[in-house]
């Protein structure tokens, strides 16, 4: 099996998306485990992931590093936040902002493992609620399921750095139902402008639909 880096702790084993498991032998959400050379990759399911799937589908900014504090708005099941703790390493932190009760306690499981990733149950709309803790963040990653994704983003951004970067997975369907996709993009877009430029615009299909990421730069 033919093993290509990608970026930082991202590699492509033959087509397929990886990354270097931080925790040797153990799996998150049934991803299969593949060795090569001695070392052990986790296969990253771009139709569970919607980092994995803007990497597959261009993504040409990739500003998550070694040693990286990583914001994770919308941890959910810790997925996509598993693989963001194998590319940030030891060095590295996710703090995973997550409000459902019944994802956290799979979550925390996921955490316990893994020593880089701080669970907190919070709305990402009350920062009060967490902000001391995060303090300064490289990056933002929202992936969150609300009407007012934009608002969310721009409370959080005042704990990232000047020049961080923030990767967004729009949700058209979870903001408006009723409009067309790409009209809910350039308004959440249009919202977000004034504390954030626009980098990248990647669409999801066909992995996730109605979906557009974007990153972002803070001004």
């Amino acid at each position: 099996m033919k093993v290509n880096k990608v970026f930082e702790n991202v590699f492509k084993l033959d087509s397929r998306l990886a990354t270097q498991n931080l925790v040797p032998g153990e799996k998150v959400y049934g991803e299969e485990l593949v060795y090569v050379e001695g070392i052990e990759y986790r296969m990253w399911n771009p139709y569970r992931s919607k980092l994995a799937a803007a990497i597959l589908n261009g993504l040409k900014g990739f500003y998550i590093k070694e040693g990286s504090n990583v914001l994770y708005l919308g941890a959910a099941n810790g997925t996509t936040c598993s693989h963001v703790s194998d590319i940030i390493g030891k060095n590295g932190i996710v703090f995973c902002i997550e409000i459902s009760e019944r994802s956290m306690r799979d979550l925390v499981k996921v955490c316990e493992k893994r020593e880089n990733m701080l669970p907190i149950l919070a709305d990402a709309r009350n920062v009060e609620q967490y902000g001391r803790d995060v303090g300064e963040a490289d990056i933002i990653y929202e992936d969150v399921s609300s009407r007012d994704q934009a608002e969310i983003l721009l409370a959080n951004s005042k704990m990232l750095k000047r020049k961080g970067y923030a990767y967004v997975a729009i949700k058209s369907q979870s903001i408006d139902t009723a409009r067309k996709p790409s009209e809910v993009y350039e308004e959440f877009i249009d919202k977000v402008s004034s504390s954030f430029r626009v980098l990248e615009r990647i669409k999801l299909e066909p992995f996730h639909k109605k979906h557009l990421f974007v990153v972002l730069e803070k001004i």
